[in-house]
């Protein structure tokens, strides 16, 4: 039985314990496994560890030691049980919820004890109600936020990709526009180069045609008597 405890001595949670040592609360928790591995006694509502300022100098003794921890532990433990070997004026006594009010202590010193633990626990137990709250309401703001980034970040990509779709499209349509369009102008150059081959080929049938008509003309007079040479000149001249 703990009989350190000094009148309206406050009681801290874990967290507040944490804050005070300068120490993370998983650290609080393991610096109390290894003192009461030890022997240490802490008061305790269920399996909850209720801390007093007797016990913050333990753990900070725990923190700041340069001997292994067990070692350390076994000093504050000799430490304590000197303490609770001294009488004290006034014996706290926390009873059982399933006690009857004849179990009570009737001094009022140590009634009213009592009640300041109780009220300091159910403001540790308020504090602690608050901060989880508090996470809570942190906890559904980031929630709330990275949903909206992230539909945010989704709009984005799928804006983005279809502003690309349309200028594949668009690019499309112009090379398709452009291609045609040389198709149209390789087409015509190539009919009209056919015109002109054409026409190159009417143009020489004409001129075989006159040769023709030329050669026999004068394949005719050379055939006929010399008395006649004279027609043949006038083949040159025609």
């Amino acid at each position: 039985m703990r009989r350190d405890i000094q009148p309206n001595e406050r009681a801290f949670s874990t967290k507040e314990v944490a804050e005070e040592v300068g120490i993370a609360s998983p650290t609080v928790r393991k610096y109390g496994q290894i003192l009461e591995r030890n022997g240490y006694e802490f008061l305790k509502d269920g399996d909850r560890r209720i801390f007093v300022q007797s016990d913050i100098g333990a753990l900070i003794a725990l923190r700041d030691t340069e001997k292994p921890l067990d070692d350390t532990a076994k000093e504050l433990v000799h430490q304590q049980k000197e303490r609770l070997e001294v009488p004290t004026e006034t014996e706290i006594t926390i009873t059982d919820t399933t006690d009857t009010y004849e179990n009570l202590p009737h001094d009022p010193n140590q009634l009213k004890e009592i009640l300041m633990f109780l009220v300091n626990e159910v403001a540790a137990t308020r504090e602690m109600n608050i901060q989880l709250k508090n996470d809570m309401s942190d906890l559904n703001t980031k929630v709330s936020r990275l949903q909206q980034e992230h539909h945010v970040i989704s709009s984005s990509i799928g804006n983005s990709a279809q502003k690309t779709n349309a200028k594949i499209e668009k690019l499309t349509e112009q090379q398709k526009v452009h291609y045609e369009t040389l198709l149209q102008q390789e087409k015509q150059k190539s009919e009209l180069l056919q015109q002109e081959i054409q026409e190159m080929r009417d143009e020489q049938k004409i001129e075989w045609r006159t040769q023709n008509d030329f050669n026999k003309r004068l394949e005719e007079a050379i055939q006929k008597p010399k008395e006649k040479w004279g027609g043949l000149f006038s083949l040159f001249r025609k």
